[in-house]
Order: structure tokens, then C-alpha cells, then sequence
């Protein structure tokens, strides 16, 4: 569904990503794992052209991403959740999921019953300002939003991030269910290898920029993990 090749980008004259290719296939879970520091987010800023790449090719079911806006790439069906969530803290939870609407492929302009089902705390406080929720109810938040685009790739930053274990279990529920009754691609930054080998199907290492090592998720063995996720 995603195919990433031979990428390279630079913040001045720091090389980031560095020929670096990731294939994310259609249905399942990949996960992009690697030490603070190596690019991960910097590789998910950059397919979402909220950063330039100074060559190299990202196409999303045969479509050239490169050269495209970052708007034109939520509409044609890629959602986001960025680190750090990015919810508009003024704004209501109501407020916050119908600002995705415009950006739908189709012609709905109300709010899923879907995301409702899935994340039943932003019902109960639709009316809410998003900075007056926790950070776990956040991160449903900013999750429900991407999801109100009707993306078929849903990317991810560290879901998990300062959040409390419950609810990082949640999160981790609802995007299996995603993927098995919507058929939805997920394609996540995940530091927490238990998170990663419970929900992820497939997994790419990423060290000093590059891919140094990617697989099915039971083939993440110790002595990966030794030599790339250890601190």
C-alpha cells in the first residue's frame, strides 16, 4: 500500500534518512522501531510532506507523494496522529473531530457513529474543551480525528506516550479491531516492544537513518533487539 525507496532527507546539512525504503502492506500493522534520535518521526513528517525529501520515492497505491501538499495527502486517505497529539485545546471534542470532515473523500459532513463506538469517552464529553482531557483521553481524541477522514492508512507517533497503561491497552485494542473489521492499514512509531510485538504484524529497525533490518514481527529476536533497541 506504501512503498517507500531510496529516501533521503536533511535538516541543513545534517543527512537524517538515508536511502532509506519501507514497504507498509495492505491490512496489517507495521511498525517502525529504533533508538531516540534516528529519524523515526522525521521518516513520518516527511510521507506527510510536512517536511521536504531531497530525493527518493513515496507512493501510497501507486500515487507520487512527493510534490504533493500535505492536505492532498489526508485526502487521499492517509490520517495522522502526530507525537505529542496536536489536539486544538480551545476547541471542543466535538469541535476538534469535525475539523477532519471537509477533508473526507465522500460528502459526510457529521461525525462517524463510528468513532463513537470506538472511543465511547468522546461522546461522553463532546462538549468538553480538548486541554480540559487527560493526556489518554487526548490521544482517543487526536486518534478519533484522523480516523474521521476515512483514511485506508492510519499513521502513528508513539500512541502510547505519557499515557497509562490501561488505556494504552485500549488503544492497542482498537486498532487490532480496526484493522480486522475495517480493514484498516496502520503503520506506527513504537518504542514499547511489548506494545509492538502484541499489535504489529511486520517491523523495520531503523538505525542513523537508514533500514538496518525488517521482518515479520516474530522474527524481532533478542539479538536485535540487543544490538538496535537497547539502551
Amino acid at each position: 500500500m506504501l512503498s517507500v525507496a531510496g529516501l533521503n532527507q536533511y535538516y541543513g546539512e545534517s543527512h537524517i534518512l538515508r536511502d532509506l525504503d519501507l514497504e507498509v502492506p495492505s491490512g496489517g500493522c507495521t511498525c517502525v522501531m529504533g533508538r531516540n534520535g534516528v529519524g523515526k518521526t522525521t521518516l513520518l513528517k516527511t510521507i506527510m510532506g510536512e517536511v521536504g525529501a531531497r530525493s527518493g520515492r513515496i507512493r501510497f497505491d501507486g500515487d507520487d507523494l512527493l510534490g504533493r501538499r500535505p492536505e492532498a495527502r489526508a485526502g487521499l486517505g492517509i490520517g495522522y496522529v502526530p507525537q505529542g497529539r496536536q489536539i486544538f485545546a480551545t476547541l471542543s471534542v466535538e469541535e476538534n473531530l469535525r475539523i477532519g470532515l471537509p477533508a473526507r473523500r465522500d460528502r459526510v459532513r457529521r461525525i462517524p457513529e463510528r468513532i463513537y463506538e470506538l472511543f465511547p469517552v468522546l461522546r461522553e464529553m463532546r462538549h468538553r474543551r480538548g486541554g480540559d482531557l487527560s493526556g489518554g483521553q487526548q490521544q482517543q481524541l487526536a486518534i478519533g480525528r484522523a480516523l474521521v477522514l476515512d483514511p485506508r492508512l492510519l499513521i502513528l507517533d508513539e500512541p502510547g506516550e505519557g499515557i497509562q497503561p490501561n488505556i494504552v491497552t485500549q488503544i492497542g485494542e482498537v486498532l487490532r479491531r480496526l484493522q480486522q473489521e475495517d480493514r484498516l492499514t496502520v503503520l506506527l512509531v513504537e518504542q514499547k516492544l511489548p506494545f509492538a510485538r502484541r499489535y504489529a504484524d511486520h517491523f523495520m529497525l531503523m538505525d542513523r537513518g537508514h533500514h538496518v533490518a525488517v521482518g515479520a514481527i516474530g522474527e524481532l529476536d533478542d539479538r536485535l533487539v540487543a544490538t538496535h533497541l537497547t539502551v
